[in-house]
């Protein structure tokens, strides 16, 4: 039996180790993770970043699953190639789901004073860090979002506050959590509902996730 190639791309600042825990069956499918790339400059359009991301993808039709920012950039890349679905993990299908303090972001322009020169140097911060349960995070942080170029993270933050999607993108499996506080789940329309699902439940609700996926595709 052909083997269904899905490809897996990331959130935000994130690397690849998030769908760890994600369990697929390998006789059934072929997964291949997705890495960011640094933006040629700042002024790089979605659209054209797209286009480079969408040369890692070596087979034809396959299926595209993406994380929160990652799950933007997987329907910019869809536009570009033909694909057999787009699975989005805590992500927004267009603007219109984009939560009002998000809003206010792009608005007010508040984004630009975000501290991405103590997230490029987080080793360096981490160690001021009291108590357990801080450390803790701090490891986490460094485990699983460890794409912390500055040049990265201001064209991330400016790319996702103003992407103007306005039309869905057809063929699409929604998975979200109604205790999502960055995509709050009131704004979103046509998903599938993991309940207590936060914005890192990708982590915490790997099982259920992908059990969506497979039943998705009986």
């Amino acid at each position: 039996m052909k083997k269904i190639q899905i490809y897996f791309m990331p959130g935000l600042g994130a690397n690849p180790k998030i769908f760890e825990h994600i369990s697929l069956p390998k006789d059934r499918f072929e997964i291949h993770l997705l890495e960011w790339k640094t933006p040629i400059s700042l002024d790089e359009s979605l659209k054209d970043y797209a286009k480079r991301m969408s040369k890692e993808i070596k087979h034809q039709n396959p299926i595209l699953l993406g994380v929160s920012f990652g799950g933007v950039l997987v329907q910019e890349i869809a536009k570009i190639i033909a694909v057999k679905k787009i699975i989005l993990v805590s992500s927004i299908k267009s603007h219109h789901e984009f939560p009002n303090r998000l809003k206010l972001l792009q608005k007010t322009k508040a984004y630009k004073f975000f501290p991405t020169k103590i997230i490029e140097n987080f080793d360096k911060y981490k160690k001021y860090f009291l108590g357990d349960f801080l450390k803790k995070r701090a490891d986490l942080y460094t485990l699983y979002l460890s794409v912390n170029d500055a040049l990265y993270l201001k064209w991330a933050i400016y790319t996702l506050l103003h992407w103007q999607q306005d039309k869905i993108s057809e063929n699409i499996l929604h998975i979200h959590g109604n205790n999502d506080h960055v995509f709050p789940s009131k704004h979103i329309h046509n998903f599938t509902q993991i309940n207590n699902g936060t914005h890192v439940m990708i982590l915490l609700k790997a099982k259920e996730i992908s059990e969506i996926i497979i039943k998705s595709f009986n």
